[in-house]
């Protein structure tokens, strides 16, 4: 399929955000809003921590995990970073039916959450080499 093409699949498909943990949150912040020329969009709690999206400039997003309170702020259970990245759809109902049916494991079923500016649905299943990935829905 040519570039600039829509998916014929999943409507409104595209990358969303890519979500890192990071060892230092104010720092993190400040190298990518001050250095990199990203925009803060949106800055909420989850789990005890601060996150912040991050408008990378094409409309993706960097969202920044503030370390767990306690922790070493190394990344996950395994070491990693990159936690998750984040697909962006119009239709996030049946872009879940759609990898349901493919036989991905569902994580996190589809539900709404209110992350400061935005409104939005989100859902998680496990890909085919383990990898997470995240629907994300901005609703009007």
């Amino acid at each position: 399929m040519p570039i600039g093409t829509s998916n014929q699949k999943i409507a409104g498909l595209g990358t969303h955000h890519i979500a890192v943990q990071t060892q230092d949150y104010a720092e993190s912040i400040a190298f990518y809003t001050e250095v990199m020329g990203m925009a803060q969009t949106a800055e909420f709690s989850a789990g005890g921590r601060r996150i912040c999206l991050l408008d990378i400039g094409d409309g993706s997003h960097l969202e920044l995990f503030e370390p767990i309170p306690g922790t070493s702020p190394s990344g996950d259970a395994d070491g990693n970073v990159v936690f998750h990245f984040a697909l962006a759809t119009s239709d996030i109902e049946a872009a879940l039916e759609r990898v349901r049916a493919a036989g991905m494991e569902i994580t996190v079923e589809l539900k709404t959450a209110d992350l400061g500016p935005l409104n939005v649905s989100i859902a998680f299943f496990k890909g085919p080499g383990g990898e997470v990935v995240e629907f994300f829905q901005v609703n009007n």
